[in-house]
């Protein structure tokens, strides 16, 4: 199974959730991938510990290789790092990706990353595709790359009207590269349960037919703590509401029975 993570806005969540989801398969047993395609890294300093400036063979190395910069073609699986957690694994970010792009883009390499994944994929039983905020090169490698596609949602109008914008680019992937893709639903992040406008903008979308997620991903400052200390929740706080939210969601995604609270009115 890869899953992507996409949102052309920034600061819903996506490196978050990515690698929340990605630590509870881990910690089910499951060998756990997580390809972080945003130069900026977030993924990777979170689940290694180290700014990505400071890694070596990241997927930048991978990818550099199929425009023939590199003397030797070394396999996928040689760019995967372990982390702390047994089963977790990330294929690291790099800041050298934006100055790869163009050359990337150029030699139309779009289905490589795809190519690389579908090898991983003997290896990994689940992998998770973390993106920049914006519909670049990378992100839509990854659209064409993926399988599944979730969309973080933070409740706001700016978000509601990037949201009609990405599904109609999905759409268009969809039909010109892979239509395989699913969108498996919209994930509301950063959730007040006490306001009244995030909870009308779900019923909202629900009304307009659109896959809201019956789960809700609560603001909490635990999260801030998760990304100083550089641990996923299920290890840092196995037992906090916002921990039980991200097990809720992954069983949903995965299609478990989960027994939830309806929208409040």
């Amino acid at each position: 199974m890869r899953r992507v993570v996409f949102n052309q806005k920034g600061g819903v969540g996506k490196s978050s959730i990515t690698c929340n989801l990605a630590a509870i398969s881990a910690a089910r047993g499951k060998r756990t991938l997580v390809v972080d395609l945003d130069p900026q890294g977030n993924s990777s300093h979170y689940l290694l510990g180290q700014p990505a400036s400071e890694l070596k063979n990241t997927v930048a190395d991978l990818l550099e290789q199929t425009v023939g910069f590199s003397v030797f073609n070394r396999r996928p699986d040689e760019f995967v790092h372990g982390t702390a957690w047994e089963n977790l694994y990330v294929l690291p970010a790099s800041p050298e990706l934006e100055f790869l792009e163009r050359k990337l883009e150029a030699k139309h390499k779009i289905y490589k990353l795809r190519e690389a994944l579908k090898k991983l994929g003997e290896e990994f039983e689940e992998i998770y595709i973390d993106t920049a905020p914006s519909l670049n090169f990378y992100a839509r490698s990854a659209l064409i790359a993926a399988e599944r596609c979730l969309i973080p949602f933070d409740c706001d109008d700016f978000s509601r009207q990037a949201l009609y914008n990405i599904l109609n680019e999905i759409r268009d992937l969809q039909e010109d590269h892979n239509p395989d893709l699913v969108v498996e639903g919209i994930i509301a992040n950063q959730f007040q349960p006490r306001a009244s406008l995030p909870k009308q903008l779900l019923r909202e979308l629900m009304d307009e037919g659109l896959p809201v997620l019956p789960v809700r991903l609560s603001s909490s400052v635990k999260m801030k703590e998760s990304h100083q200390s550089r641990q996923p929740l299920i290890h840092m706080a196995p037992k906090h509401p916002l921990t039980r939210q991200f097990e809720d969601l992954y069983r949903v995604l995965a299609g478990e029975s989960v027994e939830l609270e309806p929208l409040a009115e």
